[in-house]
């Protein structure tokens, strides 16, 4: 057994907001681990310097966050196929032969959640996908990866969206906003991933009058965790599922490659965020 203390931690600018420090701080007591999750604001331009002192430190990885999620992927050694797809990195393990290595978790906590909190099959239908921001990228991904056979994108900017149709290929299909409603007609998977909805953000406002009720609907935003777009859904009856799942489930992967122990997501750790 290693005398070690291990540290990991969350890098951004800005990061005091993040539920990350609060998250893998609960597993660490929660399973008796020796070591620490640390918040670090990091400016762009001391990134690279700050990535390689850290294993000297003893960190033996971090997440990573706005603005550096795409900047990483030039900085790693070794990058995973996923990360490579969706274009950005969130999990860094600094591996003991030196190496940095750069893995995105995000669209396997997107999955995940789905999974554990409706009864989702991916391959029963299209997927409607409003919004064509980084979160877009990683949920598209996922989803073709877990056999969704066709995607509806549409977004405020048409040329974010036309530009992730021209990456992600045929399968994708891309909708004026003006008409995204139209979009929810025959979809099985109804996913927000805009910042619309969010506490200080506008509603998002989007006709549900095709939207079906054997849809599974979600939201990337969990602030509020019941949103304006989910409570409609609901009344809909559409099976709903909140953004706080993801950002849970996406801890995961890392919290073990670090700390050795995979940590379980459940109805406690649920509360020990809600309540912090």
């Amino acid at each position: 057994m290693s005398d070690k203390i291990l540290l990991a931690g969350v890098i951004g600018a800005p990061i005091a907001h993040s539920k990350s420090p609060l998250l893998h701080g609960y597993w660490l007591n929660r399973y008796g681990i020796a070591g620490h999750y640390i918040p670090l604001h990091v400016e762009q331009m001391d990134l690279e310097e700050v990535l390689r002192m850290m294993p000297k430190m003893g960190f033996v990885g971090a997440n990573v966050t706005i603005p550096h999620k795409e900047t990483v992927l030039g900085l790693a050694d070794i990058v995973t196929d996923r990360a490579a797809l969706i274009g950005a990195a969130n999990t860094l393990i600094f591996r003991s032969d030196g190496k940095l290595h750069a893995d995105n978790t995000d669209g396997f906590g997107f999955v995940e959640n789905l999974r554990c909190n409706a009864d989702w099959l991916p391959e029963a239908g299209p997927a409607a996908v409003l919004g064509a921001g980084g979160a877009s990228r990683a949920v598209i991904a996922s989803l073709l990866e877990v056999g969704v056979p066709e995607i509806r994108l549409s977004n405020r900017t048409r040329a974010r969206a036309d530009a992730l149709k021209d990456e992600f290929g045929a399968k994708i299909s891309v909708v004026e906003w003006v008409h995204a409603g139209d979009m929810l007609k025959g979809a099985r998977t109804v996913v927000n991933t805009t910042s619309l909805g969010m506490h200080g953000q506008p509603e998002l406002k989007i006709s549900f009058d095709h939207l079906e009720a054997d849809a599974v609907v979600t939201d990337l935003v969990y602030t509020p965790l019941r949103t304006g777009f989910l409570m409609r859904a609901a009344e809909k009856g559409c099976q709903t599922v909140d953004g706080l799942g993801m950002l849970l489930y996406q801890a995961a992967p890392g919290f073990e490659r670090w700390f050795g122990k995979r940590p379980e997501v459940d109805d406690a750790t649920r509360q020990f965020i809600l309540s912090a």
